[in-house]
């Protein structure tokens, strides 16, 4: 168990480093996805269909394929149309596709969820169809959404592990790298485990709890 303990304190700063580089990868993502999700979500309730058919394209495409289609097309296939990318930028860029994708669905939920009494007062007071988002729809429809979107977060983050496939030196990738330098991979990969846990178990502790107090009130 000594050399364990031993073995971890000596790799955990390296670990660390990766791990720093994770959490601002899933920051990058929520940051630029989360805003992207609801012009999305805004743009799937637009009347004509020839602004909802590409929208809807982007949605399917980045709920339908897995995180790391998106990341081998972004970083691998960009780059045949001429556009070339680092590993962070390919990560983030494919991340906050996801990202705007998954969101897009819940924004749009927790904006539907509004009643529909609520609209119609809108209509009665002639406010706009921006007052109306501004004013009614977003401040009632995102307390709904928060539950949601927070444990997307955690999903996020547990995501980012997929990037070593694009050898971005995050907390896997340098997990990887230790381990075929020491073929020590239990210990690591143990020591990755309770990384993550140690964020998303209290992470998800949370939701549970601000999801049960915004029950209460809406």
């Amino acid at each position: 168990m000594n050399e364990i303990l031993s073995f971890w304190r000596e790799i955990l700063p390296s670990l660390f480093d990766g791990f720093a580089l994770s959490l601002q990868v899933t920051a990058a993502a929520l940051v630029l996805g989360i805003p992207a999700g609801l012009l999305l979500a805004l743009g799937l309730r637009a009347r004509h269909w020839l602004l909802r058919t590409p929208l809807l394209a982007l949605v399917e495409i980045g709920r339908g394929a897995s995180v790391l289609v998106l990341l081998q097309f972004v970083y691998f296939g960009l780059p045949s149309a001429g556009m070339t990318l680092g590993a962070f930028m390919s990560v983030t860029l494919a991340f906050t596709w996801c990202t705007a994708a998954y969101t897009s669905e819940i924004l749009r939920a927790g904006l539907e969820a509004v009643p529909q009494g609520q609209r119609e007062a809108a209509q009665a007071l002639r406010l706009n169809r921006l007052d109306t988002l501004r004013l009614i729809l977003l401040p009632q429809g995102l307390p709904i959404a928060i539950p949601a979107l927070l444990g997307f977060s955690i999903l996020m983050l547990q995501a980012s592990s997929l990037a070593f496939v694009v050898a971005l030196p995050e907390l896997m990738s340098k997990a990887q790298l230790i381990g075929s330098n020491t073929f020590q991979y239990m210990p690591i990969f143990t020591l990755v485990a309770l990384l993550f846990a140690v964020i998303c178990i209290p992470a998800t502790v949370v939701v549970g709890q601000l999801e049960r107090r915004l029950s209460r009130h809406i």
